[in-house]
């Protein structure tokens, strides 16, 4: 169901109302992308923030995608890979290590290629 100014989720009431125009309207575009609800709403917010407040301006951005038979490690938009693994939870535990090192944000997605999560916000 999408949302507007007057009718939107009861998690964006206290937001301030810049974030929460923001937050609306990337949620609908996401519901538009066939997220849950849930989902669209909680990656909505974090997006506002960092859109209306910056909170994540100059830090890298870095993610861990499938690829073919393996699992991959690089910064977002980059070709260049800089770890690969066979599994997942053990690319995460080098990523997760790295991300935190250079003080980034780590998008990580499942083995469909879908976003699971968003980590160090």
């Amino acid at each position: 169901m999408p949302w507007s100014k007057q009718d939107y989720p009861a998690s964006l009431k206290n937001l301030n109302p810049k974030v929460r125009d923001k937050a609306i309207e990337i949620a609908n575009a996401l519901l538009r992308e066939n997220y849950e609800e849930d989902r669209a709403i909680s990656i909505a917010t974090a997006q506002a923030h960092e859109y209306v407040e910056g909170k994540s301006e100059g830090r890298p951005h870095y993610e861990v995608k499938p690829r073919e038979d393996e699992w991959i490690f690089r910064k977002s938009g980059s070709d260049h890979v800089m770890f690969k693994e066979d599994t997942k939870s053990t690319l995460l535990d080098k990523a997760k290590k790295y991300v935190t090192e250079h003080e980034g944000i780590l998008s990580v997605y499942h083995a469909d290629g879908s976003h699971d999560k968003t980590l160090y916000e």
